[in-house]
């Protein structure tokens, strides 16, 4: 498949910065995809491409395309985002509010029951057969992020819930037209999703007229938007908010502020499956159960969550929170598409990472982002990675990186590695020259970024190494001509470690009267 890739990207940015600092930036031009509802669904012809690519060409998708191309997005920032109001970054009163609905009693399970089956060790068959159902369902949650057509309509008992968050202000213009309204409300429901101060019902568009929103309630037109039920703040400024979704299940997403160089920045991660099949030993995700796929505008929704708790727009998302994104490719690339052209994040301040899914990154890089890819590694040889990330039994490190080397040559854009270090695992010099060798000899050595471990409930055999090793670890690949940085440690106090602040509230869905 890599062939026809390199043929729908018709010839990738040669020439892209091999230095560390500047790997991300590249003008290839990104993927396009466009909706338009109530009976009629276009995309541009790039989008259509890539979807069938997805596999995601379905006799009800197939049956609404057209050719209607639309401009490529802009990377330049959203016309009412400031960067340069965005505040300075303040410590944040630390918010303890106790677990609610009965869950997370002291002694009980921490984390969300595993499918029946499903135990720690070997990568096995049971485990594969969960990842397929995971991609199975990206597919269906995106399916029912377009409309029915008229007749499927008339075939149902009600029209079913469809969101209007995550959508672009084109689709809203299209929305609107396809129900009989003027294209300015599109525009103006868009102002009202993504505007300084975000509805949350549809009684909230107070620019319509009262009997269109009756009339969109009537047809279950909704928000999108989900419940903040628990905050968790760290003095460093770092918070994590956890998120209601409408089926009561839950999931985190942080906002980390901070100040570099006089400029400062809010950083989003978001998450992108409720739970997580992948089974990595170290993560706290791993350690419970898969539940679902995030819809489009569940992961836009995170974004728009955290800018109203902080008072002030996103300028970068990393899709590192709970969740395996290239597992649920086709929503997460709508959401990108909406927070890059709607909310304004520029596509080189999104990051989208992966501990790796056979297949997945040649369909990203059919997608042809501007964005960074960036590949959580954690060991620098093969019977060591599969020791703690089960799943690379099915997706070896050496077929790994091989894809990498491709994604490159398709896209133009260079990978970031992450790198966890465990003390007394994967922490000694001499990995790290391992890790140094490995990289050149795929010619893939852009950028490491080391990550000391946060403590995780129920992985008491791995340990935060200390830090003289992390700063050996990454000294030595830097003399070794692999540009390495070292994550700065944020909000510890806030159950930093995706997935712990979830396993501590939910082991099964919400009372939805909670």
């Amino acid at each position: 498949m890599w062939e026809n890739v390199r043929l729908v990207a018709g010839g990738a940015v040669r020439g892209a910065n091999s230095t560390g600092s500047n790997f991300q930036s590249s003008d290839v031009e990104k993927v396009q995809s466009s909706f338009t509802f109530w009976g009629a669904f276009a995309m541009s012809a790039a989008a259509a491409s890539t979807l069938s690519a997805l596999g995601l060409g379905g006799s009800r998708a197939r049956s609404r395309v057209s050719l209607c191309a639309r401009d490529s997005p802009s990377t330049r920032p959203h016309p009412r985002v400031s960067r340069s109001k965005c505040p300075p970054v303040r410590a944040a009163a630390d918010v303890e509010v106790p677990p609610t609905d009965g869950l997370g009693e002291p002694g009980g399970p921490t984390q969300v029951p595993r499918a029946f089956g499903v135990q720690d060790g070997e990568w096995n068959e049971l485990d594969a057969k969960l990842v397929e159902e995971s991609q199975s369902d990206a597919r269906l949650t995106y399916e029912r992020s377009i409309l029915p057509t008229a007749d499927e309509l008339l075939q149902s008992l009600a029209p079913p819930k469809f969101h209007l968050m995550g959508l672009t202000k084109d689709e809203l213009k299209r929305f609107a037209t396809e129900n009989g309204l003027p294209t300015f409300r599109g525009k103006q429901i868009a102002d009202h999703l993504y505007g300084p101060k975000p509805v949350r019902t549809v009684d909230d568009l107070t620019t319509l007229p009262k009997a269109v929103r009756e009339t969109l309630k009537e047809k279950n037109v909704e928000i999108g938007r989900s419940e903040v039920h628990h905050i968790a703040a760290a003095t460093d400024g770092t918070c994590k908010l956890l998120l209601k979704l409408a089926d009561d299940r839950v999931v985190e997403t942080v906002g980390i502020p901070a100040t570099e160089n006089g400029k400062n920045r809010l950083t989003a991660c978001v998450s992108s499956q409720v739970g997580c099949p992948m089974r990595c030993t170290f993560c706290a995700t791993g350690k419970g159960g898969f539940a679902r796929n995030l819809a489009p505008h569940e992961i836009v929704d995170q974004v728009v969550s955290l800018e109203e708790h902080f008072g002030t727009r996103v300028t970068n998302v990393v899709f590192m929170g709970m969740g395996e994104p290239l597992l649920n490719v086709p929503n997460v690339l709508r959401a990108h598409d909406a927070l890059n052209r709607e909310v304004g994040i520029g596509a080189r301040h999104i990051t989208i990472s992966t501990v790796g899914v056979r297949g997945s990154l040649e369909k990203l890089a059919a997608a042809q982002l501007q964005s960074t890819l960036a590949v959580s590694l954690h060991a620098p040889d093969q019977e060591l990675r599969q020791s703690i990330i089960p799943s690379a039994k099915a997706y070896p490190l050496n077929d790994l990186l091989d894809d990498c080397e491709q994604y490159f040559v398709a896209t133009g854009r260079r990978v970031t590695f992450e790198y966890t270090l465990l003390a007394g695992v994967n922490d000694s010099p001499e990995q790290a020259e391992q890790l140094a060798r490995l990289l050149y000899t795929k010619k893939l050595a852009s950028h490491v970024n080391l990550i000391p471990y946060n403590a995780v409930d129920d992985a008491e055999q791995f340990k935060r190494p200390t830090r003289a090793a992390v700063f050996e670890f990454r000294d030595v690949l830097e003399s070794m001509n692999v540009p390495a940085s070292i994550r700065q440690t944020r909000g510890l106090e806030a159950a930093a470690a995706c997935g712990q602040l979830r396993n501590a509230f939910q082991k099964d869905p919400m009372d939805a009267s909670g």
